[in-house]
């Protein structure tokens, strides 16, 4: 694949997820909700990584940490959402953490949550086109 095909791959995908994330959300599985909502931010990370510094995608899930090694310019703001939205992945994921983000997870957090990601998915989308 060529760079920009793997690009197009990262977008496209997280495109997927954006839909799927909304109809979570809707339907009130508001964990899976945020699930989709790190995978969403995950893949446009990845999409810049393959963007500003290589193709061979780096493989883990903290996006703070893919953010970094993109070079990606972030704010204090920006860095503690990408620390927050990664634990989304790992709470969904592990029982001991499971029960009490199910509890956390309510809609009114999941909103707010839904609302930054979106956000912040628009700033990279902006950067990617760049």
């Amino acid at each position: 694949m060529t760079k920009d095909e793997i690009i197009n791959y990262w977008l496209s995908s997280s495109n997927k997820d954006l839909r799927a994330m909304g109809s979570l959300f809707k339907n009130g599985h508001y964990v899976w909700a945020l699930f989709l909502g790190h995978l969403i931010l995950e893949k446009l990370l990845k999409a810049i990584y393959a963007k500003e510094v290589d193709t061979n995608i780096p493989y883990t899930h903290d996006l703070t940490k893919i953010a970094e090694m993109a070079k990606l310019p972030l704010t204090e703001v920006q860095k503690d959402l990408l620390d927050e939205v990664t634990t989304f992945n790992i709470k969904t994921r592990y029982p001991d953490y499971k029960g009490r983000f199910y509890k956390k997870a309510t809609k009114r957090f999941t909103e707010n949550y839904i609302l930054k990601i979106k956000e912040f998915r628009r700033w990279l989308i902006k950067k990617i086109k760049e």
